[in-house]
């Protein structure tokens, strides 16, 4: 069997560039074996703001223009509704708050994301006694829906092995790359924090972060915005609300914990003051950066394999772009960023 590309993993990673793949005509097939998850219990939110300093996400707008329309196209071509746009409000805690929120939205990168008016009209159920400053061009896409809708695509394409990629498997030359019965051209790994198993990457400074999420049903809550606080609170529809998330840096499980659920409880009564019941509480393993950065570009010796990795908790900005500085590093010979070539570890 002959292929241009193998990929390896499918969360968001894998999926956009197995979309670059097809746009460029390009053969493939991808493993996937469920290990990793956190595309899959993401919050899946994209947010041009850091809403804890109000400042900008690093390329938020370069990433956001190509971001929102890929998942359109995405949407077109799988029939299926992903993408629920909304704006995100985030609760002030102090006058200095409001103050800031002022300064950032006179900034000339955050005026096209900030409303410079503060809202002060009180929301039933919110805490939020020094009002409300509003981000535009937000909203979440579903990822489970969006993955499990892709894998059923690329399993309909028969373009997709649901089993374990075997690394020492592989045989790279200069000429090509076999992996058992399949000879390709290009390997990318988009493995998520399973890439610490990954004998050619695994010394990435690659670090990993549980997040928890809870779903609530707060039938007095009813609010149809993202709601931004000491936590998030991502509006779900039939007064169901996701509400994260942790951070945990010590705990290396992908199972949902009391710890985690307690913590976000203590959090919740700052934020909400109705009553709530817990439906539902999911974990997953976030694969981060120190420098806060994606992990993308080709090894330092063997350059036919390749790595997309390190998107953390934005994920669903980041890959399209990331997917096409890949590929237009390893189809056009484009240099990428140094900001997230991986060549900066080396």
């Amino acid at each position: 069997m002959k292929v241009d590309y193998i990929i390896v993993g499918l969360g968001l990673a894998g999926l956009a560039f197995a979309e670059e793949l097809i746009q460029a005509n390009k053969t493939f097939l991808v493993f996937e074996d469920a290990s990793q998850t956190s595309s899959l219990v993401a919050g899946g939110v994209y947010n041009p703001v850091v809403l804890r300093k109000f400042t900008a996400v690093w390329k938020a707008a370069e990433q956001l223009d190509l971001a929102i329309p890929f998942y359109e196209r995405l949407e077109q071509k799988l029939n299926t509704k992903f993408d629920e746009k909304f704006v995100i409000k985030r609760a002030f805690k102090s006058v200095q708050e409001q103050n800031n929120w002022f300064a950032a939205s006179d900034n000339l990168v955050l005026k096209r994301f900030l409303n410079p008016a503060i809202e002060n009209k009180k929301v039933a159920g919110v805490i939020g006694d020094f009002g409300f400053g509003t981000v535009n061009e937000t909203g979440r896409i579903d990822t489970l829906k969006l993955v499990k809708a892709y894998r059923n695509f690329l399993m309909d394409e028969k373009c997709i092995r649901f089993e374990k990629f075997e690394h020492l498997k592989l045989k790279v030359s200069v000429e090509k790359i076999t992996y058992k019965e399949i000879e390709c051209k290009q390997v990318v790994f988009c493995e998520g924090f399973g890439i610490k198993g990954n004998p050619f990457f695994k010394d990435l400074p690659l670090e990993e972060a549980k997040g928890e999420l809870l779903t609530i049903h707060a039938p007095e809550l009813n609010i149809d915005f993202l709601l931004k606080s000491a936590l998030f609170l991502i509006p779900l529809g039939d007064n169901r609300y996701k509400v994260g998330a942790t951070f945990n840096h010590v705990d290396k499980t992908a199972t949902p914990s009391e710890k985690g659920k307690l913590e976000l409880v203590d959090k919740l009564k700052k934020v909400i003051n109705v009553p709530y019941e817990i439906i539902d509480q999911t974990a997953g393993i976030r694969p981060t950066t120190n420098d806060r950065r994606p992990f993308i570009g080709q090894h330092k010796e063997h350059n036919r394999l390749a790595v997309l990795n390190g998107l953390g908790t934005r994920g669903v900005m980041l890959a399209p772009t990331m997917a096409k500085n890949l590929f237009n590093c390893i189809e056009k010979d484009i240099a990428l960023d140094v900001e997230i070539d991986i060549k900066r570890f080396q």
